[in-house]
C-alpha cells in the first residue's frame, strides 16, 4: 500500500502491526516482480496466495476492469455471469490482436503481460526439459492437430507451389487429419519393421522426395511421441535429409516433452539438420486441461511468422492455465514430475511384463519407445480379433482409461484414405496386443490398480486363475460383464 494509505492505518491499528502486515505483502510482491524482470521459471513453485494476487493485479491493468470505464465497441470485455468472470480472474479480452495472435492489446496491457510472461516461461521449460537451443515459442488455444494446421498454412506462403507433406506413418487421427485440413495431400510413407519395433523407413522417404521433386513438398512431418510398437521417428536422419533437400521438418511432439529421449532428439536433429518447428500439448506434458498446445522452433523469426498467421484474436484461457501451473510447480516440482515419470515407466514396465508372462504372453521389445509399451494377445481362436478387442471393452467398464488394443484386420477411411490394420501403425503386424503408457502424473497406485484389474480380465478371456498372474488385490468395480459386450469400446487411447 502507499505511504498515506499506511499511515491512515496506524491511526487505527499499532505501527508494529501494520509493518509486520506490510513486510508480509512485500515477500509476495518481491515474488511477482522477479518473475517480471527475468521472466523464468521459479525454482521453487508459488503458493496459491502469490499466484492470485498477480492474477488481480494484471486484471486491474485492463479496460474492463478500470473504475468508470466507458466501453462503446462490439468487443469490450463484458461477462454476463459472475461465476464466469471469476473463472477467469476477470480477464476477458483474451491475447494478441486480429494480425498476430503475440501482439499486446492496447485495451487488456494487464493480459498482454500474462501471455508474454506465459511465452517466456513455456521458453523455459521447453529448454529445462533437453531442448536448450530452443529460440522461440508461443502458447496457441488450440490443441497439437489445430496447431500442425497452424505451422502448415504458415509454410505455404514460403512454398506456394508445394502439395505433397511426407508422412512417416503413425495411427493417430488428428495430425493425419491436419494435413487435409490445412489442404495439402499426405503422402504416407510406410514403417519398417525391425523386431518388434516399426521404425522409420528412411529409403522409402529418400526415394518419395525424388520422385515427387523437392520444390513440390511442403514439409515432412515426423513424430516423437508415439503409441507402441511404434517408436519415435529417425529425427537426425530426417533433419539430415531435409536440411539437404532443401524441405522444412515439422515435428508433431504431442507429448514428448516429458521425455527426455524426444527432447534429445529434438535439440540433436535441430543441430545437424533442419526442424523448423515442433508443436506439443499442453494437457499431455503440463497436466492443465484439453484446449492447448506450444508452438516452438530455433528460428525465432519463423516462429513470429506463425504467430502472424493466427487469424483473429485468441482465448487467455490455456496461457492463464499454464501460467498457474508452471508457478505453482516451479523448476524444481516440474523436474520431480519428470523423474517421477521415469520411475513410473520401469515400475510399469516391470508388472506388466510379469502380468503378460503369468497369461503366457510377452511384453513387446520397443526400448526406443520411452512412454509407451505394450503386451501380446495371442488369443485362440480370435481370427477376427474380436476377443482381443473385447479386452479393452472389459477395462474401460471396469474404469481403466488410456489402454489401446488394436487386433489385426481392422480398417479406417479418414477424409477419403482408407488404412489397413488401423492402430498398428503398419499395414499387418505379426499379433493383436494392447498399450499402455507412463505418462507424467501417474502413481504407483494406478499401476498396481491397472495390473490387478487386467490380470483378472485376461484370466476371464484365456480361462486361467487370476492368482497366477500375481497383481495386487483390487476390487473390481460394480459393473456386470454383460456390459462389456460392445467391441467399439477398446480402451480410451487410441483416438
Amino acid at each position: 500500500m502507499d505511504p498515506e494509505a499506511r499511515s491512515l492505518c496506524e491511526q487505527m491499528v499499532p505501527a508494529a502491526y501494520i509493518a509486520q502486515g506490510e513486510q508480509a505483502r512485500h515477500a509476495h510482491e518481491n515474488k511477482i516482480k522477479h518473475l517480471l524482470q527475468h521472466r523464468k521459471l521459479p525454482a521453487e513453485g508459488w503458493d496459491d496466495q502469490t499466484i492470485e494476487m498477480l492474477l488481480q493485479e494484471l486484471a486491474i491493468m485492463d479496460s474492463n476492469n478500470f473504475p468508470g470505464n466507458c466501453g462503446v465497441g462490439e468487443r469490450e470485455a463484458r461477462i454476463a455471469s459472475q461465476l464466469v468472470a471469476r473463472r477467469h480472474y476477470r480477464l476477458g479480452h483474451g491475447i494478441g490482436r486480429s494480425g498476430d495472435i503475440t501482439a499486446v492489446q492496447p485495451k487488456a496491457a494487464g493480459s498482454s503481460v500474462l501471455m508474454k510472461v506465459t511465452n517466456s516461461l513455456a521458453l523455459d521449460v521447453i529448454r529445462l526439459t533437453g531442448v536448450q537451443s530452443a529460440a522461440s515459442c508461443f502458447v496457441v488455444p488450440m490443441a497439437t492437430g489445430m496447431a500442425l494446421v497452424l505451422c502448415m498454412s504458415t509454410l505455404r506462403l514460403k512454398r506456394p507451389e508445394a502439395k505433397y507433406i511426407l508422412w512417416p506413418r503413425i495411427d493417430q487421427k488428428s495430425c493425419f487429419k491436419s494435413m487435409i485440413t490445412a489442404g495439402f495431400t499426405p503422402v504416407i510413407i510406410e514403417n519398417r519393421l525391425e523386431g518388434d519395433e516399426l521404425c522409420t523407413d528412411l529409403e522409402a522417404l529418400s526415394n518419395k522426395i525424388e520422385e515427387l521433386g523437392a520444390q513440390n513438398i511442403l514439409c515432412v512431418m515426423s513424430t516423437t511421441s508415439c503409441f507402441a510398437p511404434r517408436v519415435p521417428d529417425k529425427l537426425e536422419e530426417i533433419a539430415t535429409l531435409c536440411k539437404t533437400k532443401d524441405i522444412p521438418h515439422i515435428v508433431n511432439n504431442a507429448y514428448g516433452l516429458q521425455s527426455s529421449k524426444c527432447t534429445h532428439l529434438l535439440q540433436q536433429a535441430a543441430r545437424v539438420g533442419r526442424l523448423d518447428a515442433f508443436v506439443q500439448s499442453t494437457d499431455k506434458n503440463f497436466m492443465v486441461p484439453v484446449g492447448g498446445s506450444i508452438i516452438a522452433g530455433f528460428d525465432k523469426e519463423f516462429v513470429e511468422l506463425i504467430g502472424k498467421t493466427y487469424p483473429g484474436r485468441a482465448s487467455a484461457t490455456p496461457s492463464m492455465d499454464l501460467l498457474i501451473t508452471l508457478l505453482s510447480l516451479g523448476s524444481s516440482g516440474y523436474k520431480k514430475l519428470l523423474a517421477d515419470r521415469k520411475e513410473m515407466f520401469e515400475y510399469l514396465q516391470h508388472n506388466l511384463s510379469v502380468c503378460a508372462a503369468n497369461a503366457e504372453e510377452r511384453l513387446l521389445n520397443t526400448r526406443g519407445n520411452p512412454i509407451s509399451m505394450g503386451i501380446t494377445l495371442s488369443l485362440e481362436n480370435d481370427s477376427d480379433g474380436k476377443l482381443a478387442t473385447e479386452i479393452g471393452s472389459m477395462l474401460f467398464t471396469r474404469f481403466v482409461s488410456g489402454t489401446r488394443v488394436v487386433a489385426p484386420g481392422k480398417e479406417n477411411t479418414i477424409g477419403g484414405y482408407t488404412f489397413q490394420n488401423f492402430g498398428a501403425h503398419c499395414n499387418s503386424y505379426p499379433t493383436a496386443y494392447l498399450t499402455a503408457a507412463a505418462a507424467v502424473g501417474m502413481t504407483k497406485a494406478d499401476v498396481d490398480t491397472f495390473i490387478s484389474r487386467l490380470t483378472k480380465v485376461l484370466a476371464k478371456v484365456k480361462g486361467v486363475k487370476s492368482e497366477t498372474c500375481g497383481a495386487v488385490n483390487d476390487a473390481d468395480p460394480p459393473i456386470k460383464d454383460s456390459e462389456t459386450t460392445s467391441s467399439r469400446l477398446q480402451g480410451d487411447g487410441h483416438e
